[in-house]
């Protein structure tokens, strides 16, 4: 069984306030999830902390009372205080926030979170200036700790498990739906909370050919392209792969595109290491698609990060190219090359690989060497 491994809160403070004081902030307010997970501990989906360099104050209404008392509950050994508040209505809530910003000159806030109506009330209680900032969460927490990586390689597992376990159902012309059902249900059987987001299972010339195809009752059928794209949730945390499979015998442009594919991956799992610019990943993918002609079909980034969200920094797409950015080690992200083509389908190879100062390690395990199922079991 998987047993989480104590969060390094203190920690995640320290970095945020480094970020604060770059910025020259004296607080700041979040309220998005996953960056409230991330800095106290809180699982519900509703909820404000304030961030100041001798503690977080964490605002929740009556719902998450308990539940948000539950999950800080034992941080002081970590040397961060947190401190819960229970509101009840609106105004409490805009009182607490006063009180949790006095003595302020800038308060930060994420402007990507908040609705202009939010912020005219905000501005109207806290008493120093509001500034908008957008990334600082993101970017103290790109760096993924011991814990976050054990569970997003128990997450990795179980979809590799899964996903195992479910292609020899391919042989049986089920349907994209019944693919679907059978790998989200035999995850959390495996102990994954759920999906990471909704599976993809996308077959043939046409459903193969759309990137984020939402499955159908169209059955998987012989000389189909199948594009399987599936992940984990543990504790929170996500898992991410794609694998392709052709359905009976190849046709030569099938094999011709998985290969370029493959090839184009292990070009990006070549590129991608510690303090490598985040745009060489997408690049050293895409040169090996474009040298082969399918450069137009390659229709997404090469890369995103993976954590609390499924999409997070860093990313690598043909628009980050002029970009000074580096992975880090501690990068949790994808490698996933795709080309897409109505005459064809799809074939796109995707692995997780957290970057270490030894090198990247993939996390994601299934078979990739060959777009063929395997062969039926004999007796």
């Amino acid at each position: 069984m998987f047993r989480p491994i104590a969060a390094p809160l203190a920690l995640r403070h320290e970095r945020v306030l480094e970020h604060l004081e770059r910025e020259r902030l004296d607080a700041a307010v979040v309220h998005d999830a996953s960056n409230l997970r991330w800095l106290t501990g809180f699982r519900g989906s509703t909820g404000l902390a304030i961030v100041r360099p001798h503690g977080v104050t964490l605002v929740v209404d009556g719902r998450y009372g308990d539940q948000a008392r539950a999950d800080v509950a034992g941080l002081a050994d970590h040397g961060v205080g947190v401190e819960v508040v229970e509101i009840r209505t609106g105004v409490e809530r805009l009182d607490r926030l006063a009180l949790a910003t006095l003595g302020t000159r800038r308060v930060g806030f994420e402007a990507e979170r908040l609705s202009v109506a939010e912020h005219q009330r905000w501005s109207e209680r806290i008493p120093g200036d509001l500034v908008p900032v957008n990334g600082i969460f993101e970017q103290a927490r790109r760096i993924k700790d011991e814990g976050e990586i054990s569970a997003i390689a128990e997450a990795c597992r179980l979809a590799d498990l899964a996903l195992a376990e479910v292609v020899p159902l391919l042989v049986q012309r089920v349907t994209e739906c019944d693919l679907r059902d059978e790998l989200e249900h035999r995850m959390r059987r495996l102990g994954a909370q759920g999906p990471s987001y909704p599976t993809i299972v996308a077959s043939g010339p046409v459903h193969a050919s759309r990137p984020h195809h939402q499955p159908t009752r169209q059955i998987i059928d012989e000389g189909h392209t199948l594009v399987i794209d599936v992940g984990a949730l543990v504790d929170g945390y996500h898992s991410d792969m794609t694998r392709t499979f052709i359905v009976g015998a190849p046709t030569p442009l099938q094999t011709e595109v998985y290969e370029v594919v493959a090839a184009a991956q292990r070009a990006g799992l070549a590129a991608v290491g510690c303090g490598v610019p985040v745009a060489e990943l997408d690049a050293a993918c895409r040169r090996v698609v474009e040298a082969s002609g399918f450069g137009p079909w390659f229709a997404h980034g090469a890369s995103h990060g993976v954590g609390l969200d499924i999409h997070e920094q860093p990313f690598s797409t043909p628009s980050t190219r002029h970009g000074d950015d580096t992975f880090l080690c501690g990068d949790v992200v994808t490698v996933e090359p795709g080309v897409y083509r109505g005459d064809l389908g799809g074939v796109r190879i995707e692995d997780l690989v957290v970057l270490t100062a030894d090198g990247p390690r993939v996390l994601t395990t299934s078979p990739k060497d060959t777009p063929c199922l395997p062969s039926p079991p004999t007796i």
